[in-house]
C-alpha cells in the first residue's frame, strides 16, 4: 500500500528545494516523503487493529459489520485529520495549503479504508474456512477412532467372556433365550460395523434396545429399562453410538445388584432432546474404561452440530441430554463433513 502511494506521491510533485529562509512548499522532501510513509503505515495499522477486533466479537453478521463500517469510516476521518494535521507542522506548508493538504489526504486515506475494510473480511473469511476445513478434517478423524474404539470394545476380551458364559448358561437352561441372545449379540456387532456420520433415532433405539437386552440377560432383575420416546421424533437425526455410550456409562459407573437395582430411562423431551437418566448409585471404586467416553461424545457433538450436550445431576439422579437433528437440517451437516479436494 505504501508503495503505491509512493508512485503516486513521485508522480504528483516536482523535486523543488526551497530558497533560504522560505517555508516549504508542498514539493519533494525526503521529510515529507517519510512523513507519508509513517501516516500511511500508521493510518492502515490503526484500521486493521479495529476491524479485526471487531471481527471477532460474537454478534450477528448483519449487525457486525455495520458496525464495522461506521467504526472503520468513523475511526478513518479521525485519524485522517489528526495525521494530515501533524504532517503540516512536520513538513511547514504555508497558510494558503493546509486546507487543501486535508483534503488531500482525507481523500488518500479513504482509500486506504476501502482496501482495509475489503482486505480484512477477505481475511477474515479465509481464516473461518480454514478452521472449518480442520475441525471437520479433526471430526472425521474422531469418528474413525469412535468407530475403531466401539468395535474395540465389544470384542474386548471380557465382554466376550461375560457374553460366552452367559451364553453358555442360557444353552443349558433356557435354549429360546440362547437363540435370542446370540441375535442381539450379532445385531450390535453389526451395527458397530456401519459407516454412517448420522443416523435415525428409531435405527440408534433399536441399536441401544438390543444392547439393553444383552445387559438385562446379564443382570437379570438387577437391571431395568424404560423407554419413552415421542414417535414424532423417530425421524430425527442422532450421531451412531451416542445412546448406548450413555447406557454403558450408566452401567459402568453405578451400583447394579439385587439390593439395589438400576432404572435407566431413556426418553425424549420438547426441546429436540434425547435424555437418558438414572439414580446415582455410584460404586465405591469407579470403574476405568477406555472405550467411547463421555468428553468423546460431548466433542462429536460440538464439532458437528455446534451444539452442547447437556448434563445435569441433581434430586440424586443423573441425567444428559444429547441434541436431535431435525431431518430437514441433515443436508447442512451431511455436507459440513465432506473433506476439501482442495
Amino acid at each position: 500500500m505504501n508503495f503505491l502511494f509512493l508512485i503516486m506521491f513521485f508522480a504528483g510533485r516536482d523535486a523543488v528545494l526551497p530558497p533560504d529562509g522560505e517555508r516549504m512548499r508542498p514539493g519533494f522532501s525526503m521529510t515529507s516523503l517519510l512523513s507519508h510513509a509513517l501516516f500511511n503505515f500508521l493510518m492502515a495499522f490503526f484500521l486493521y487493529l479495529i476491524n479485526f477486533k471487531l471481527l471477532t466479537t460474537k454478534s450477528n453478521s448483519k449487525l457486525r459489520l455495520t458496525v464495522i463500517i461506521v467504526s472503520t469510516l468513523s475511526a478513518t476521518l479521525l485519524l485522517s485529520y489528526i495525521f494530515s494535521y501533524i504532517q503540516i507542522r512536520i513538513n511547514g506548508f504555508g497558510p494558503g495549503d493546509p486546507k487543501h493538504f486535508i483534503r488531500g489526504s482525507m481523500f488518500r486515506d479513504s482509500f486506504i479504508a476501502v482496501i482495509v475494510l475489503l482486505s480484512s473480511q477477505l481475511m477474515y473469511l479465509s481464516n473461518k474456512q480454514q478452521q472449518m476445513l480442520l475441525e471437520n478434517k479433526t471430526l472425521l478423524s474422531e469418528n474413525m477412532r469412535t468407530r475403531y474404539e466401539a468395535l474395540k470394545n465389544q470384542v474386548d476380551p471380557h465382554f466376550l467372556f461375560n457374553s460366552l458364559n452367559t451364553l453358555n448358561s442360557l444353552i443349558k437352561t433356557d435354549a429360546d433365550k440362547a437363540r435370542e441372545y446370540v441375535r442381539q449379540l450379532s445385531f450390535v456387532f453389526r451395527y458397530t460395523l456401519q459407516n454412517k456420520e448420522i443416523i435415525c433415532l428409531k435405527d440408534e433405539l433399536n441399536f441401544t434396545g438390543a444392547y439393553c437386552r444383552l445387559m438385562q440377560i446379564r443382570y437379570g432383575e438387577s437391571l431395568h429399562f424404560k423407554t419413552e420416546i415421542n414417535e414424532k421424533y423417530n425421524d430425527y437425526l442422532i450421531m451412531p453410538l451416542s445412546l448406548q455410550t450413555l447406557v454403558e456409562n450408566a452401567i459402568k459407573h453405578n451400583v447394579v445388584s439385587n439390593k439395589q437395582p438400576l432404572l435407566i430411562s431413556i426418553l425424549t423431551n420438547d426441546d429436540d432432546f434425547a435424555v437418558v437418566s438414572n439414580p446415582i448409585q455410584p460404586k465405591k471404586e469407579s470403574e476405568k474404561g477406555e472405550g467411547i467416553g463421555l468428553i468423546n461424545l460431548a466433542e462429536r457433538y460440538r464439532l458437528m452440530t455446534q451444539k452442547q450436550i447437556i448434563i445435569d445431576s441433581s434430586d440424586g439422579f443423573f441425567s444428559i441430554k444429547v441434541p436431535l437433528i431435525k431431518p430437514e437440517q441433515s443436508f447442512n451437516y451431511l455436507s459440513n463433513l465432506q473433506p476439501s479436494e482442495s
